[in-house]
């Protein structure tokens, strides 16, 4: 599925995904031992990382504790903003629909992701929340980035998940 939007947006380039990704893919081994393995990365406009979340879920008992949502809450501290308008969030899957409801909100300019995910997904996989009439700004949206090894990593981690039970 192409999510590409055409919007005027200078974001990350195409040979700056895949750098990124592969770094979200060498993260997401070690948070894949005690959780869901998905990483998300908050890239300024000068193509720093200002913002880095891993799911916490299990860790902290915390319904909330989102790849995006962390990385959110660091960027915004470090940025001392909430609007990310010149920003990108690159994660392994499709944010869900809670995440793309905040990515939404906190007004990011470029969603960057690995694998789809169609029983959650909140930029196409079920729904997608950057075309809904509350969007209140243009969102670019690339889905597809290293896929198969984003894809990978979520099956090896749910197979092991099942057989430890």
């Amino acid at each position: 599925m192409n999510h590409d939007i055409k919007v005027q947006y200078k974001g990350i380039n195409n040979l700056d995904y895949i750098k990124w990704m592969k770094s979200i893919l060498r993260r997401s081994e070690e948070v894949g031992k005690a959780e869901l393995p998905i990483t998300a990365f908050i890239i300024d406009d000068k193509g720093r990382c200002i913002g880095r979340g891993s799911n916490k879920r299990e860790t902290n008992n915390d319904p909330l504790g989102h790849a995006e949502l962390i990385a959110l809450r660091q960027a915004a501290w470090i940025k001392n903003d909430w609007r990310f308008n010149e920003c990108s969030i690159i994660v392994n899957l499709e944010p869900c629909t809670m995440c793309a409801a905040a990515l939404v909100q906190a007004r990011i300019g470029e969603v960057i992701f690995g694998a789809e995910d169609d029983k959650r997904g909140g930029f196409g996989g079920t729904i997608d929340l950057s075309k809904h009439k509350s969007a209140h700004h243009k969102m670019h949206i690339k889905g597809g980035i290293l896929d198969k090894e984003c894809k990978s990593k979520i099956k090896i981690w749910f197979k092991k998940l099942r057989n430890q039970k």
